[in-house]
């Protein structure tokens, strides 16, 4: 393009528009992202680029009133900038001009893609946006910088944002500690920089997971909501900037430290994904986030094996005769998958020794896994393993062998946390003797599942031995490992686990298909962690266990009816010693797992939706089929409500079908249900009830009356 040049583009999918101009030899500007527009030309678009420019007000000073999604200073740009960095104190502020057309065009399965080049000849740069809208609405983007010239380019930052309207004023992210992940927290969308930063070298238990900034009161069913999320897993920064001006936007990059990236002439840094999505109500946000994750080629396409976990069961306490008796009584309650936890190799009877030794304990198996494999397929079941091959304890084979593979900050040792080390994938041998030993594992054994855990912060990592910053390369050293594996056995799957949900991001999972939502699988905090996963995630991508009587995180007890109706909602599965429940336990937990099984189609397969409730103690959640003919429904008590049961809407069914809706038979038992006013008050959940799905919507139907943490069920069928 030359500098005279005014392209306009559009691109549209599932209710989603994005306009762009592209004038001047500039990198693109977002002039719309939001609510489709509907089909437009060249002289509309030209004229929403000139609608959509910021009033110059009475300021006698020049503030950039367009700004493109790779935010410059040399444009007036005073917010945050795109690109920050320098050649030993030159060339920090780069002026960016397109080289040649932009280039269009259509992949195969329908996602639009924008790829822009441009580059500043005096600063001895290139950089390369690519922009993609999915079929779904997802939209994403990302950038390549490229040194052209002499000397290093030190990358400080490459951030990449998008704009949203004034009407955007307020923001809502998520917080979280260990057992309490993914806190929502709002407020307002005020004048400076909302940021939200991980330096920890994971996503974080306290991630901001998405940054949404959205119409004030904004719920799951309503207001005009924008979001946006990393897909990386090392050190990020995610934040929302509003200017004097009144100009707001949504940016998102990797947080590197000082030397992190360090380009040679012609070496190139391309920044993570940065997913963006827009919807009328936060369910709409997260269906396209859902749509991006079902549709990519690693996917599952079969149905998501009831999981049992060893953990919350054994412990450390293994043996081929306790391990074998749970797997039999897992396979009897509807297992498909056994999963072996941590203590099964080295010296590993505790946490303070052996991580990195990944060779089957003489100890505790002297005859190796093979007996416990071969006894767990025998019962039908496919055999998972637990590791942690980012990690190294000093009480190690390993670490005795390689003390230069530890990070460490440089001419000091690494910080110790959990009584562990992280082992830096940057050192290319530490690679190979991970990848090796559980290369090793994987051919020696039927294994189709490993749940890869991460359990302490990345603190002071550096490589050595200078102790240059090492994250960025460890995280790509993680991801290739994963990779390989994956390659080198093919059907394998890989749970992300980071002391409970401290690895969630879409850079995980694009080798993940499992995460483990939180190490709390007390009910209660599940209804909030699972809520909130969700809002990123597909249920079938999340793992959703049914505890013991008595969590072991919160010391609460919950009916067995409350744990496996939480469970029931996601990758369903056990983490509970089956040898200590009785006879009517295990009976029970069959049923919820038959259940499960019956419904596994529509849960990880239906359109997740949420109702707006008028208070807090009670909610209300389900999944609808794609083709709106059926859904079925939570109704959860947190709390006692003031105001006795009240009204509960059931959204997301097609408002002009009649469908027919119904509870579990009473006369079976309703467990947590007050049985002396079920008749007087709730009729329809003996007879059932036949109602169109926009008297569901608005007007809904009495809930059952449930003891304070207890649900219930309802089912939605089209008539």
């Amino acid at each position: 393009m030359t500098s005279d040049d005014v392209r306009h583009l559009h691109l549209r999918a599932a209710g989603t528009s994005v306009a762009l101009e592209l004038s001047g030899g500039l990198l693109p500007v977002v002039r719309h992202w939001g609510s489709d527009l509907g089909p437009l030309g060249d002289d509309d678009l030209a004229g929403l680029a000139l609608a959509a420019g910021a009033a110059r007000g009475d300021s006698p000073f020049d503030v950039a009133d367009r700004v493109s999604v790779v935010p410059e200073h040399a444009l007036a740009w005073i917010g945050r900038p795109g690109v920050e960095g320098s050649r030993s104190g030159r060339d920090w502020s780069p002026a960016l001009r397109t080289t040649g057309e932009p280039e269009v065009s259509t992949l195969p399965d329908g996602t639009q893609r924008l790829l822009v080049r441009s580059a500043d000849t005096t600063a001895h740069l290139g950089l390369d946006l690519e922009l993609e809208l999915h079929p779904g609405g997802l939209l994403r983007l990302r950038a390549t910088l490229t040194s052209t010239g002499g000397g290093r380019y030190d990358v400080g930052a490459v951030r990449l944002g998008l704009p949203v309207p004034e009407r955007a004023g307020e923001l809502l992210d998520f917080t979280g500690r260990h057992t309490f992940e993914r806190i929502p927290q709002r407020r307002p969308f005020g004048a400076g920089v909302h940021s939200r930063e991980v330096r920890t070298g994971r996503t974080g238990l306290d991630a901001v997971h998405l940054l949404c900034a959205g119409e004030p009161g904004f719920g799951f069913r309503s207001g005009q909501v924008w979001a946006v999320h990393l897909g990386w897993s090392g050190n990020q920064q995610t934040y929302a900037e509003r200017l004097s001006n009144g100009a707001r936007l949504l940016g998102s990059g990797e947080a590197l430290e000082h030397g992190e990236v360090s380009l040679g002439p012609g070496e190139s840094y391309a920044t993570p994904w940065v997913y963006a999505a827009h919807g009328t109500g936060l369910d709409e946000v997260s269906g396209r986030f859902h749509a991006w994750l079902r549709s990519r080629p690693h996917a599952p396409t079969r149905p998501r094996p009831v999981t049992l976990n060893t953990w919350e069961a054994v412990y450390f306490d293994q043996s081929f005769e306790r391990l074998t008796a749970l797997a039999d009584l897992g396979a009897r309650v509807g297992a498909e998958r056994f999963v072996l936890d941590d203590g099964w190799f080295g010296g590993r009877r505790d946490d303070t020794t052996s991580l990195g030794d990944w060779t089957v304990s003489p100890d505790v198996w002297p005859d190796g896994l093979g007996p416990l494999v071969e006894h767990v397929h025998r019962l039908g079941m496919e055999f998972g393993l637990w590791v942690e091959p980012e990690m190294v304890s000093r009480d190690s084979d390993l670490a005795r062998a390689h003390p230069e593979w530890l990070f460490s900050g440089g001419g000091r040792p690494g910080l110790e946390s959990r009584q562990q080390h992280v082992l830096d994938l940057g050192h290319p041998g530490a690679y190979a003797h991970v990848h090796d030993q559980l290369l090793d594992l994987l051919h020696r054994h039927d294994i189709a599942y490993l749940k890869w855990d991460h359990n302490r912060y990345l603190n002071d990592a550096g490589h050595t031995p200078g102790g240059e910053a090492g994250v960025h390369a460890h995280t790509l050293a993680a991801y290739r490992l994963m990779d390989e594996l994956v390659a080198a056995r093919p059907g394998l799957e890989i749970e992300s686990c980071a002391g409970g949900g401290g690895r969630i991001d879409l850079g995980v999972l694009d080798r993940c298909v499992r995460v483990w939502a939180s190490d709390c699988i007390d009910p209660l905090e599940r209804q909030q962690i699972q809520r909130w996963t969700f809002a990123l995630l597909p249920p079938g991508w999340v793992g959703t266990h049914v505890g013991s009587p008595r969590s072991h995180t919160t010391g609460r007890r919950h009916d067995l009816s409350f744990r496996a109706q939480t469970a029931l909602w996601g990758h369903m599965g056990i983490e509970w010693d089956l040898t200590a429940a009785d006879e009517d336990e295990l009976v029970e937990l069959a049923a919820w797992v038959r259940l499960h099984k019956q419904q596994r189609d529509l849960l990880h397969g239906g359109t997740v939706v949420n109702g707006d409730h008028h208070d807090d103690d009670t909610w209300v959640h389900g999944v609808v089929a794609p083709d709106r003919s059926r859904a079925l429904y939570d109704v959860a008590s947190l709390r006692r409500a003031p105001s006795g049961p009240g009204r509960v809407r059931l959204p997301g069914l097609d408002p002009d079908r009649r469908y027919r809706v119904s509870a579990p038979d009473p006369a079976a038992g309703l467990p947590g249900v007050l049985p002396r006013t079920l008749s007087m008050s709730v009729p329809w959940a003996r007879a059932g009830v036949v109602l169109t799905g926009r008297v569901l919507d608005e007007i809904g139907i009495p809930m059952l009356p449930l003891l304070p943490e207890h649900a219930h069920l309802v089912h939605v069928t089209e008539v």
